[in-house]
């Protein structure tokens, strides 16, 4: 009698097309970032001149979109940012990136966590008082968890979610750009203060700070490289999905900011505070009242949890990736075994991400980013730049226009973001990075050491 044949391991499907893919992108990028990070904004420069800020964020974007969709459509896996550094560099950089994102990636999802307490305090007021701190906690960590509750199933019903929280989000953003241009002053909105665009090293420094909420706002272009595995005719969804989405958001962004400086002036949210103000809400207060202001605030919160689920999908493929190629612990590259998605994964990332919504937002909006610079951003473009070099051979369905101009482009804008930061924290990212190192070489040895023990 022969053996029963073991039976097939799960597998990843792929079911996600175009727009599915979109919708999680843009998901991502409008969330809730906008409608928190205005005040951060217009303080950066201390008026409307700010939204240069925005413009200098999406000429950094749109190159570095490219890199990712020449990445993303050669190499359609889960985990994105991994599989590239790991091909392009070895297991050095591979280990640095998950090392990183193992922080910067729940900051990222915590962030939009935050975001939702934030604007729940305008429904809730007693959460916006100091004495109730741990009570907003509690409730941006809860957004998280109920994230991780929604993505613990198949990736078909995933799909439907993430377009279902899609459209919220596109309504909401919608609202807003038709009341602000039926209401739009543009008296109130260019309101420029004296000496606005006068250059100095003041200036560069703010446009610095500005370009920083910019990037923010616009992460999550590329979230679908995340999971490559399960995009349906990759060569073509993922460089569309990612320019489409760009484009997009670029011209909602110019029109949301325009639509709220335009009605509430900004002097009124400026200099930020801790938190800031919930701008969306007293833009729709302003000229609607306090009862419509409290139904649109319920739709802001809508895309603060599209924003957290479209991250936290993306982002629970990363450390599965990494573990299924032996770089990181063989539990994370489990899958379930009926519904065939990576739960251990998506479990640690919610935890963390719970665990980060319990500090200040430009805590975690700075902190994300400065970590994330020097390996995944810089080090991808210098590994498009070695892969054309070292793989010719590799089938890329999607290449760069005008390369190499682009790369060189982003690198540029992704210096200029690093070096006009805080010195603090540089020296955060830089000594992450090098503790980052120090383990490797650690991990390495010990691995040496189990090796020849049980030889």
């Amino acid at each position: 009698m022969n053996p029963p044949a073991p039976a097939a391991l799960p597998q990843l499907q792929r079911r996600f097309g175009l727009l599915q893919a979109t919708a999680l992108n843009m998901s991502n990028m409008i969330g809730i970032g906008p409608f928190i990070t205005i005040p951060a904004l217009m303080t950066a420069l201390g008026g409307p001149q700010s939204m240069l800020g925005w413009f200098v964020a999406l000429l950094i974007a749109i190159p570095d979109g490219m890199v990712w969709s020449e990445l993303g459509a050669a190499m359609p896996g889960s985990g994105g940012s991994y599989l590239y550094l790991r091909k392009s560099f070895g297991r050095l950089m591979a280990f640095l990136f998950i090392w990183q994102f193992i922080l910067s990636g729940p900051l990222e999802i915590a962030s939009g966590c935050i975001g939702f307490a934030q604007y729940l305090a305008y429904l809730w007021p007693a959460l916006a008082k100091s004495e109730n701190q741990l009570l907003a906690q509690l409730v941006a960590a809860s957004v998280a968890a109920v994230s991780v509750a929604l993505l613990y199933r198949r990736i078909t019903g995933v799909g439907k979610i993430t377009v279902g929280l899609w459209i919220g989000t596109l309504l909401t953003v919608g609202v807003v750009i038709v009341t602000g241009a039926l209401r739009f002053d543009a008296k109130v909105a260019f309101d420029f203060p004296p000496g606005a665009f006068n250059f100095s090293w003041g200036f560069l420094l703010g446009l610095g700070a500005a370009s920083r909420v910019g990037i923010y706002d616009y992460l999550g272009y590329y979230d679908v490289c995340y999971i490559g595995d399960e995009v349906k005719d990759p060569g073509r969804v993922i460089p569309r999905s990612i320019l489409i989405s760009l484009v997009a958001v670029a011209l909602f962004y110019f029109a949301i900011n325009l639509s709220l400086i335009g009605v509430v002036p900004w002097r009124e949210f400026v200099p930020a505070k801790d938190p800031p103000s919930p701008v969306a809400s007293m833009f729709m207060e302003k000229i609607y009242g306090p009862k419509v202001a409290a139904v649109f605030t319920v739709m802001v919160l809508w895309t603060a949890v599209g924003s957290v689920f479209a991250l936290m999908l993306g982002y629970s493929r990363i450390p599965y990736a990494a573990a299924q190629n032996g770089d990181f612990f063989k539990i994370f590259g489990q899958l379930h075994p009926t519904k065939h998605f990576p739960h251990i994964s998506l479990l640690v990332i919610g935890a963390i991400s719970i665990v980060c919504s319990f500090l200040p937002l430009m805590t975690v909006i700075d902190a994300l980013l400065i970590t994330r610079i020097l390996v995944q951003f810089i080090g991808q473009i210098f590994a498009v730049m070695q892969l054309r070099k070292t793989s010719p051979q590799l089938e890329r369905p999607y290449r760069i226009w005008l390369y190499p101009v682009p790369c060189f482009v982003a690198l540029a804008g992704w210096a200029f973001v690093f070096l006009t930061s805080d010195w603090k924290l540089i020296a955060f990212g830089l000594g992450t990075l090098v503790v980052g190192i120090l383990f490797f070489f650690g991990w390495m040895k010990l691995k040496e050491s189990n090796t020849s023990a049980a030889a």
